[in-house]
């Protein structure tokens, strides 16, 4: 019981130290909102406001008709027709242009003569993701022109998008939100304590006291776990309220799995933060982890487009199997099968990360 006490009294001075401050408040906060508000309209993959120049060298019907159907295109804001070659590259060169199509000068008369005849498409490789987009609109424009004047009848493609029929960027942005919101929370706060106790001086006061090394590290972890599940239920409720993302899991499943990210994370903090001599020193070293974290994590690119031996790295991380979990379980629902293959790795990671630390932790206590 009087281990409880001292364990209840070292969460209470945690939350003090991080909560007594209206500024510390003021920070554990804001940068949540600054992501809710930037991250679903600025991280997109959706290309808009494409512009793009013609070099049309063709006095033909059909070049004509493929430049006014490509400039009432909605994708695109800019649609400029030059007359030289100079011209045509300078709009590419200074980046007003993200395409470029030159159409041939014999470009009607070949398709009129029962010809093949081509486009060339010239597009801004300094921009190679958007550019490749931009160039499966034209293509799209193009082919549904060509099949028009086949005459044929085409087999039609119907498309349907299971779990975000219309494939709302924000759908799948919003929720992947809660892995980098509780990230922070679980690293920022836990890699702070012991670097905070180390440059106050008050460390040493840690050492001799009845706690155990064990019992400090959990009064150093609970805390943060507590903060980041509230910084994630802000992500959450305002991804239904606000965005309007449907949740067709449940908050069991998504809250079970911020549990066990947070177990896995708040270890590599402690870790962290055992190795620093300075606050400054421990800021520096969670975003050392957590830089390449978000980059294998799946949020920015997806782990298949990732060479063989780097899916294999992310197997480690913590981040990539949160961001799993919450897709399923915020838009698809989520059996037990399919939460236990996320959960299970995290709660593997939350071993070794948490041991590392204890042995570290222990070692600088003793």
């Amino acid at each position: 019981m009087n281990a409880w006490f001292r364990l209840r009294a070292l969460i209470l001075k945690e939350l003090q130290a991080l909560l007594g401050d209206p500024h510390g408040r003021k920070l554990l906060i804001a940068p949540i909102i600054m992501q809710l508000i930037l991250f679903p309209f600025a991280a997109t993959m959706e290309v808009r406001n494409v512009g793009v120049v013609v070099l049309n060298e063709d006095d033909g019907v059909h070049g004509e008709e493929i430049m006014e159907r490509i400039a009432s295109a909605p994708t695109f804001s800019s649609f400029v027709v030059t007359h030289g070659h100079d011209e045509f590259a300078a709009r590419i060169d200074d980046q007003d242009a993200l395409i470029g199509l030159k159409i041939a000068a014999d470009f009607s008369s070949r398709i009129a003569a029962g010809e093949s005849a081509a486009l060339q498409v010239v597009t801004d490789g300094r921009k190679s993701n958007a550019a490749q987009i931009a160039t499966g609109y034209v293509q799209n424009i193009v082919g549904s022109y060509a099949d028009e004047l086949s005459g044929a009848q085409s087999v039609g493609i119907n498309v349907r998008h299971f779990y975000n029929p219309n494939l709302e960027y924000r759908w799948f942005i919003v929720p992947q939100l809660i892995a980098i919101a509780t990230a922070l929370g679980f690293l920022i706060v836990t890699a702070l304590s012991v670097a905070r106790e180390r440059e106050q001086g008050t460390l040493d006061q840690l050492r001799v006291s009845p706690l155990s090394a064990g019992q400090i590290m959990t009064g150093k972890a609970l805390p943060a776990i507590v903060i980041a599940l509230f910084q994630g239920s802000i992500v959450l409720f305002a991804a239904l309220l606000i965005y309007r993302v449907p949740m067709h899991g449940s908050l069991l499943a998504i809250y079970a799995g911020m549990v066990c990210y947070g177990l896995s994370q708040v270890g590599w903090g402690l870790l962290i933060s055992s190795f620093c001599r300075t606050q400054q020193q421990a800021v520096l070293g969670v975003f050392a982890y957590l830089v390449p974290g978000l980059l294998l994590s799946g949020f920015i690119s997806p782990v298949e487009n990732m060479p063989g031996w780097l899916q294999a790295a992310t197997w480690f991380n913590p981040m990539r199997h949160v961001v799993d979990l919450m897709n399923m379980a915020y838009l698809k629902g989520i059996t037990f099968a399919a939460f236990a293959d996320t959960a299970v790795p995290m709660l593997i990671i939350a071993a070794v990360s948490l041991s590392l630390a204890y042995f570290k932790f222990r070692t600088v206590s003793e």
